[in-house]
């Protein structure tokens, strides 16, 4: 599986951002997907997940209102909508694949195909 994300950027406190990753060489429609942060000096943190066929969405709680996961599976695509981002919403956000089902909120080593990261930054 490869996985390529984009979108990420520099924008101002109550702004707004849309992530997208591109997934490719495996059965989409399998995937469970996820998107992950890590800011400096952090451990990288689960943002959200959505299971194979979009029935179970989870958010960390600090995002829940905020950001909004989707899947396209006839466009082999996952989104992260942000809005009303904040200073600590800062990191290097990251997409993740894994085959099977996320049945409660999973952390990053549950997750087997990773992406590059795209840097967010939000100015206060």
């Amino acid at each position: 599986v490869q996985l390529q994300a984009s979108g990420g950027g520099l924008v101002q406190a109550g702004g707004s951002l849309r992530l997208s990753c591109a997934a490719s060489g495996y059965a989409f429609g399998r995937l469970s997907m996820g998107w992950f942060r890590q800011a400096p000096g952090k451990e990288r943190e689960s943002v959200g997940t959505i299971n194979w066929n979009g029935g179970r969405i989870y958010y960390r709680d600090s995002v829940k209102g905020r950001f909004t996961i989707s899947r396209d599976d006839g466009e082999n695509m996952v989104y992260l909508q942000m809005n009303n981002l904040k200073p600590e919403d800062t990191a290097v956000y990251y997409c993740a694949a894994r085959l099977g089902d996320t049945p409660y909120f999973m952390g990053s080593n549950m997750f087997r195909w990773w992406g590059q990261g795209t840097q967010v930054t939000v100015s206060s």
